[in-house]
Formats: C-alpha cells, sequence, structure tokens
C-alpha cells in the first residue's frame, strides 16, 4: 500500500465555529457556492447569511451552529477534491462529535441532504433540552472519572491520554472546578462554552427525541471505514448499525483517543482535517485547525508518526493539496 493510500479524513465538531467561515470558498469557487446554496434551500432559512456576518450572534447557538459546520465541512471537502482531482483514495474517515455526521456523507452513507437535515435537527433538540456545563480537565480518564462522579458528573469525551472532558449540572461542574482548583493547583480545567453537557445521561432526553427523526433516516453502504465516537470501532459496512450509534453517541462519551488508536491500526499515515477553525484572528486565511493539536499529540503518545494537512479555509485547501 503506498503512502497516499494510507490516508484518514477527520472532521471536527463545535467549538469549531466563526463568523465568516466559507465566505473565502463561496467567492473563489463555484464548488463551494453551490453547497452553500444548497444548504439555505435544504433548511429553508439563510444559513450563509449567518455564517457568513452572524448579525444577530447566532452562529454559536447548537441548532445554527452544527449545520453550518458541516456544511463548511463539505465545502472544504469538495474544493480540495477538485483540486485534487479526486484522486485521493482513504481508508478511513472520522469526526469528532458533530464531524462523524461528515465522515459518513463522504463515506456515502448519507446523502449531504440527508445527513444536513439530521444536523439541524440534532442541533435543535441539543440546543432546547441541553443543561448543564462542561469542564476540560488535564487528566487520564480514569482519574478525571473519579473527581466526576464524586460530584456527580461524567466522562464526555476522551481527547488526549491526559485530558479528559467532564460533563453535568451547572452547580455540580462549580464544585467539581472548585475542588479540582484545590487538588490541582498547578493544573488549570478550562469550561467549554456548549449549551449543556453533551455526551453526557443530560443529553438522553435529547438523544430519545432525536431517535424519531433517525428512525426516518436511511443508510447506504460505506465506500470507506467510518470510525464511531462510542465505540472508537467502524460502522458496519452496510449501515444497519449507524443508526444506533449516532443515537449512542449523544449521550455516550466520545472517544477521540480510540478513534486515533484505531486509525494506527489501519496503518493510517496521513490525516487531512476538513472545515472549522480556531483563533482569535477573524480572517478565515488566519484560522488554525481544530484537530491539529490533538491528532499530533495522540500519535506521538503512540510512538507513531503521522502526516498531517488541514484543508480548513481557501488558503490551507490550496496549500494542502499541492501535496498530492
Amino acid at each position: 500500500m503506498s503512502e497516499i493510500d494510507k490516508v484518514m479524513y477527520v472532521f471536527p465538531g463545535q467549538g469549531s465555529q466563526y463568523p465568516g467561515m466559507g465566505q473565502d470558498l463561496y467567492l473563489g469557487f463555484a464548488t463551494a457556492k453551490e453547497i452553500f446554496e444548497q444548504a439555505n434551500d435544504i433548511l429553508n432559512y439563510d444559513l450563509v447569511k449567518i455564517a457568513f456576518t452572524d448579525p444577530n450572534d447566532q452562529i454559536g447557538l447548537t441548532r445554527y451552529t452544527q449545520p453550518i459546520l458541516l456544511t463548511h465541512q463539505m465545502a472544504c471537502f469538495r474544493v480540495f477534491q477538485e483540486l485534487t482531482s479526486s484522486k485521493i483514495t482513504p481508508v478511513l474517515s472520522a469526526g469528532h462529535s458533530l464531524g462523524e455526521y461528515t465522515a459518513l456523507i463522504v463515506a456515502g452513507v448519507l446523502s449531504f441532504e440527508d445527513g444536513l437535515k439530521l444536523v439541524s435537527k440534532r442541533g435543535e433538540l441539543m440546543g432546547e433540552y441541553g443543561q448543564g456545563s462542561m469542564l476540560a480537565l488535564p487528566l487520564m480518564r480514569d482519574e478525571a472519572q473519579l473527581i466526576a462522579e464524586n460530584h456527580g458528573c461524567q466522562v464526555a469525551t476522551m481527547n488526549l491520554p491526559q485530558q479528559t472532558v467532564v460533563g453535568g449540572k451547572d452547580s455540580d461542574v462549580e464544585k467539581l472546578e472548585s475542588t479540582f482548583a484545590e487538588l490541582y493547583p498547578r493544573k488549570r480545567a478550562v469550561k467549554l462554552d456548549t449549551e449543556g453537557a453533551f455526551h453526557t445521561d443530560l443529553m438522553k432526553t435529547a438523544a430519545l427525541a432525536f431517535k424519531e427523526t433517525l428512525e426516518g433516516a436511511s443508510f447506504a453502504p460505506s465506500t470507506m471505514g467510518v470510525v464511531s465516537n462510542f465505540t472508537a470501532e467502524l460502522h458496519a459496512e452496510d449501515g444497519s448499525a449507524t443508526k444506533n450509534l449516532l443515537f449512542e453517541q449523544l449521550f455516550k462519551p466520545v472517544n477521540w483517543v480510540g478513534c486515533l488508536k484505531t486509525s494506527v491500526s489501519f496503518g493510517i499515515k496521513t490525516i487531512i482535517e476538513f472545515g472549522g477553525g480556531i483563533g482569535k484572528e477573524p480572517q478565515p486565511e488566519n484560522k488554525r485547525p481544530n484537530l491539529e493539536s490533538i491528532i499530533k499529540k495522540n500519535f506521538r503518545a503512540l510512538e507513531c508518526s503521522i502526516d498531517y494537512y488541514p484543508a480548513i479555509n481557501l488558503k490551507t485547501i490550496e496549500e494542502s493539496a499541492q501535496s498530492f
């Protein structure tokens, strides 16, 4: 298997949105413009306006964040495909939380329209029923789980061997944060900007309501392996397990550490990240990739090397495409 064959596509989740995302692609490529306009038609509201100018401060609301992120990721992906003449055949795709839906779309399991409708409903329900908050702790999972459970909270995400996100009711998270500061004065916990304790039991009501929407969705056979956030193993190739995995994913922890371990077991040597962007500079070209740091740190912990390429805006897509 050649190096170019050992590729995994990855897609970030919430927290990677920003006003203006996608405008550079929209103006530069008809491919991207088509994706954004299609999203407007599917959702029956002006997603483009919210993504590009956000006049009413809505991009941070989960009901809008999720469809905007998915649309931006798909625009980045389609432009990258255009610039590389679709010559890359990935082994795997994976996404962090919301990004798992984009991973399923690029693998052919979901159509763009169906995937967008699903995340739109998912975001709406998570925003409607969301409660509680989330805290990133610089601790191993077992250590984080112990302090979380002692305060009525749960592990929500394993990003790194030594970074675990926990979630719970606001009052419980506040007490946990205070206890953490006393126990670990040299370490820093980070409160996450979310509309609830995602991937914990506090999302169970939203998950049960979302299950009705999932029942009406159809899942096709995949063209590549898609790694599940919940199990860190592959979705069944025929799509038969996907419905339940997406239901479980809403209120069970995201095992990103496990997802990257799975990629190593498949011999992945190259990772390309599509969409999103973080950093205080407002321009798309100055944004940094959301997942790059935790991907590289995980691979170092596994003592494996990785070639990483960002495809998150016009500048990085053009630069990364030249490498292929």
